[in-house]
This record gives structure tokens, C-alpha cells and sequence, in this order.
């Protein structure tokens, strides 16, 4: 079965609306790394529309410019893009489709596809937040900026259903970036003040 890996930019507050507008002042070599590990050897993108219209409006003219960033703009124009709008769709760049039916069956038919190429998900907020619910995304790599924008989507919204997340792995930027994956995780349970103070009191093993 296939993976499925979202990365998203966001802020200690739990922004991930307009990046574009935070994020710049952040990015080094270590991030455009992580960048390209999460996206960049990704056959398949899945992505919502206004993520699309950013990646389109500037990945194909970087990649016709040939500039240091030429080869990364290469992989995502050669890899399958799909799109999930509810809006009628044209495409100008190339190996791009607009997804039609259920989210969710059309996730699973694509994860049960033959291949060890990770599917990708880069931004596009609200496929990520039905792949979570549903079960269907491996991990979830977030950026997280050292700045509280204090405004916009974050990227969980009021639910009645907790989302319980596994630490997978943690590396710190120079920046103060924190490069984190996260994956699905079993419920912890329920736990009171007293339940916690014993785990405190426990003698060591």
C-alpha cells in the first residue's frame, strides 16, 4: 500500500493560511531539503485548488527559467496532479486532472495502486483534514514557524472528535523551524490529575 505524506507550513499558533506571507524570512537550505524529501520524489500530488493555482502559477516559468530550483520545479510538473475542487477546472500545466466523485473512495483506490512512491500533499488544508479523519494519511509533516500570525485558518478546526497524532521524528532548523512528522496514533485514553501524579511516583524499572 502506498504512503501518503502532507507537509505544511505552519506557525507556533497554528496558522497555515496565506504561508506566503510568513514563511519567506524562514526558508534556508535546510528547509528547501526538507521541502524536496516530502514532495520531491512524490509521483502523485494531491491538491486543492488554490494550492494548485499557487504551484501553477509559479513552478512551471521557474522550471522553463533553468535557475537552481529548475529540478525540483521539473518533479512536480512531471508528476500527477490531482486536483479537488467542486469548481469546473482548465489545466494549463502539464499531467494535471481534477478529481471527480468521493474524496475518500478515490484516496483509497490510490493508495491500493502498485508503486513505493510516496503520494503527496503539499498545503490544501481541507483534503488534509478529511485524509486525517478518514484514516488514509501516513504522516503529517509540519513546519512549524517560530511566529504567531495571530490571524487566518488553522489547521485544525472545532470538532467534537480529538485527532491523536505519534511523534515519528523531530529535527530543529537554524532558523528556529521545527521540522516535525507526526503519524496516526491510538487514543491515550482518559487519565485524571491522580492517574498522572502515580505515573510521577512510580519507582523506576
Amino acid at each position: 500500500m502506498r504512503k501518503i505524506i502532507a507537509q505544511l507550513f505552519i506557525s507556533v499558533d497554528g496558522v497555515v493560511q496565506a504561508p506566503h506571507e510568513w514563511h519567506f524570512p524562514y526558508f534556508n537550505d535546510q528547509m528547501g531539503a526538507a521541502v524536496d524529501a516530502a514532495l520531491g520524489g512524490a509521483d502523485t500530488l494531491i491538491l486543492g485548488r488554490k494550492t494548485y493555482d499557487s504551484f501553477a502559477g509559479a513552478w512551471p516559468e521557474r522550471e522553463a527559467a533553468g535557475g537552481e530550483d529548475a529540478p525540483f520545479a521539473k518533479a512536480l510538473g512531471d508528476a500527477r496532479k490531482i486536483v479537488v475542487s467542486h469548481q469546473q477546472l482548465e489545466f494549463t500545466w502539464r499531467n494535471s486532472e481534477q478529481h471527480k466523485g468521493d474524496l475518500i473512495e478515490a484516496v483509497t483506490a490510490l493508495k491500493n495502486e502498485p508503486g513505493d512512491s510516496p503520494i503527496g500533499i503539499s498545503g490544501s488544508v481541507s483534503v488534509v483534514r478529511q485524509l486525517l479523519a478518514a484514516g488514509l494519511l501516513d504522516e503529517l509533516n509540519l513546519l512549524v514557524h517560530p511566529i504567531a500570525v495571530r490571524k487566518g485558518m488553522r489547521l485544525f478546526d472545532e470538532g467534537e472528535t480529538s485527532v491523536p497524532l505519534e511523534l515519528l521524528s523531530s529535527e530543529a532548523f537554524e532558523t528556529g523551524v521545527l521540522n516535525l512528522f507526526y503519524g496516526p496514533a491510538e487514543s491515550a485514553g482518559e487519565a485524571t490529575y491522580d492517574d498522572a501524579k502515580a505515573q510521577l511516583s512510580r519507582p523506576e524499572q
